[in-house]
């Protein structure tokens, strides 16, 4: 009844492209999730430290209910600034809220922090008057926005770790064969939380796997640890995980914040602990209102909203799962990958 999309990714709802644009010496990047027409959006912001812009805009009640893009943005509070030249891209393109003879673009955005990951950042050192890269970043990456998704060390999530582990970009997707609505989730993972089940070889997220997407994951043994378990941060503040869910369904604004809400859900499940004040973890939701919602509205929404926490966690597994080595962290397959049933 629950099966991916064919390309089992966010892409795989209608309308939803994606575009990475990378530093790779500065290891840090830019992802730029683009409707292909102004789509109704909502956000919930989870985490204690985040780094957002226009999230005000996106709360129900307020006047605008549509977005034109959606940046997620490694280099933390510089990251803010690829929103600007994705800005200037979609005003360039005419695309954006009308209002008397001006075309501004809606482009909420999110960010994480990447700044200590050993990348060369010149721009960041005190007294230095060179530009940041991200305005660039975002123009590029809205540029090049395709249904074709680079995963791992890509965009946003090309400096980003996970716990002890390298992090990454992960995207699924899910259709229901039931209402024949489908789900979509993009997530870069930059998370204080252990993906992975300390003292084996497991994702958090094992158990929602499907197919290989995982690598074959391998069955947890034993009572895992309890979340307090965990070590906290030397760094408070430097870690976070920023994402996007997608549906075809017609939904409200309030509809598509509790989106947003259930997704955050799936974060806590592929990462212990979450949700602390030392991270920003934000999750928007998109409804490209493709196809209407079954009636009774609130359980075909709860439904929705299950799919869509099942596909965060499975985003960020993915994203974790398919990162590359880029220094002396460990990937989550350089560590576990011999416990794997199957070679992804």
């Amino acid at each position: 009844m629950i099966r991916p999309g064919p390309l089992n990714l966010i892409t795989d709802v209608p309308g939803i492209l994606v575009g990475n644009a990378e530093d790779r010496p500065g290891l840090s990047g830019v992802t730029v999730v683009l409707p292909d027409c102004r789509m109704l959006a909502a956000v919930d912001v989870r985490g204690g430290a985040p780094g957002t812009r226009e999230t005000d805009a996106l709360q129900p009640g307020t006047l605008v209910e549509a977005v034109d893009a959606i940046v997620l943005s490694g280099g933390s509070a510089f990251g803010l600034e690829s929103a600007g030249g994705v800005m200037t891209w979609l005003a360039h393109h005419g695309r954006g809220f009308q209002i008397a003879d001006a075309t501004v673009p809606i482009v909420p955005a999110a960010i994480l922090f990447d700044l200590a990951n050993g990348g060369d950042k010149p721009w960041a050192q005190a007294g230095s008057h060179l530009a940041s890269p991200y305005r660039a970043l975002g123009e590029e990456a809205v540029a090049t926005a395709s249904t074709t998704v680079a995963l791992g060390n890509a965009g946003a999530g090309l400096g980003a770790t996970a716990g002890p582990y390298e992090g990454g970009l992960g995207s699924v997707s899910v259709v229901d064969e039931i209402t024949g609505l489908t789900v979509g989730a993009l997530f870069a993972v930059n998370a204080l939380g252990t993906p992975v089940i300390p003292g084996q070889h497991g994702l958090w997220a094992w158990m929602l796997e499907h197919g290989d997407e995982l690598g074959g994951q391998p069955l947890p043994t034993g009572r895992p640890p309890s979340e307090i378990e965990v070590m906290l941060p030397e760094l408070p503040g430097t870690n976070t995980t920023i994402g996007v869910v997608a549906t075809d369904a017609d939904l409200t604004v309030a509809e598509a914040w509790r989106l947003a809400v259930m997704a955050q859900d799936g974060l806590a499940r592929a990462l212990k602990p979450s949700h602390m004040p030392f991270d920003g973890d934000t999750v928007f939701a998109l409804a490209a209102a493709a196809k209407p919602l079954p009636e009774p509205r609130p359980r075909a929404l709860a439904r929705l909203g299950a799919m869509a926490a099942d596909a965060t966690a499975r985003a960020i597994a993915r994203g974790v799962y398919l990162a590359d080595p880029l220094g002396d962290r460990p990937t989550y397959r350089s560590r576990h990958g011999h416990a794997l049933r199957l070679r992804g």
